[in-house]
């Protein structure tokens, strides 16, 4: 049988990327770095929340995220999740409005 998304699934992938992206509006707001450190601070901030938000609230399923290394063991699984918390990091530092958060749901390959 194959896996499946569900409703609950697609709540979840936007319910953590609104998170992130409000945790990356805070970062950008604090003022405390400059543009290449905040792209970089900003990058690992919300790959953190995103990763312990799926490790923990999907522990069976896998996790690619561009800011973690892979160790393989997503191959595994019939449902990884991938992530990019910061898509357009140099944007994102330099204060511009074009830059996202994608969290995506892949399903038996």
């Amino acid at each position: 049988m194959s896996a499946t998304w569900t409703q609950a699934d697609a709540d979840f992938a936007a319910e953590i990327a609104a998170a992130a992206g409000k945790l990356l509006q805070e970062v950008r707001a604090s003022r405390a770095w400059d543009a290449k450190e905040l792209g970089k601070v900003g990058d690992a901030a919300a790959n953190e929340l995103l990763c312990h938000a799926i490790t923990t609230e999907r522990p069976d399923d896998g996790l690619l995220s561009e800011e973690r290394k892979c160790d393989g063991s997503r191959l595994a699984k019939s449902r990884t999740w991938i992530i990019d918390p910061v898509d357009g990091t140099r944007e994102y530092g330099e204060e511009r409005d074009d830059w996202a958060v994608h969290v995506a749901l892949c399903i038996d390959g």
